[in-house]
């Protein structure tokens, strides 16, 4: 099984995981995700986002600049990107990206969407609903619409957390830094319960 799964999706982005990761793990950082931004033409310049984290999850805005100074050095000695380009080096943030199987054991209990490379049984390719954990080579997922599915890790094509109230403390207790890089996509979901409760006379 591809323990790395969706950190990179081309051969361009795997080789540059490839080139950065050593130095990014001899510094103590982890690649979660990484991408090429915006290639549209042969001459038209490209932005190169990296999301990356301590072990323990965490990744401080002096961690960011830390890592990027290193990503600058290296790109600047093996040139890989033959084009203009912007480096962004950011944390995960709290509605983080699910590139790795061991984040879908990490976050077991906790929202997610997830979208498959192609149809599962019934022509379903989106999935909602509360990570259960993995199960072998694939992803148990309580769905809020029908019963528990398993999803093949090597067939999700993207996967992502939903902010919930839950995965804002627990995020609170690790002090990880949120990312607003992505603020205008963020979904955000209240426990229905609670509402009711705060709305009770």
């Amino acid at each position: 099984m591809d323990t790395a799964l969706l950190v990179a999706k081309t051969p361009a982005e795997t080789r540059l995981v490839e080139l950065i990761s050593p130095s990014a793990e001899g510094m103590g950082y982890e690649i979660v995700r990484l991408r090429l931004m915006g290639a549209g033409g042969r001459d038209a310049p490209v932005t190169l986002q990296i999301m990356a984290e301590k072990p323990d999850g965490t990744m401080e805005i002096d961690d960011c600049a830390e890592l990027s100074h290193a990503v600058s050095a290296i790109l600047d000695v093996e040139d890989p990107i033959d084009k203009e380009y912007s480096l962004e080096v950011s944390s995960p943030g709290i509605d983080r990206p699910l590139t790795r199987a061991k984040d879908f054991a990490e976050y077991a209990g906790h929202r997610a969407k997830i979208e498959m490379s192609f149809p599962m049984e019934g022509g379903r390719r989106n999935f909602r609903g509360d990570v259960r954990g993995l199960e072998g080579d694939a992803v148990s997922l309580a769905l809020d619409d029908g019963p528990p599915v398993s999803l093949p890790l090597r067939d999700i094509a993207d996967a992502k957390l939903v902010i919930t109230d839950k995965l804002i403390e627990e995020s609170l207790k690790r002090k990880r830094v949120p990312d607003a890089s992505g603020a205008d996509d963020v979904e955000y979901e209240t426990d229905p319960d609670e509402g009711a409760a705060e709305g009770e006379t």
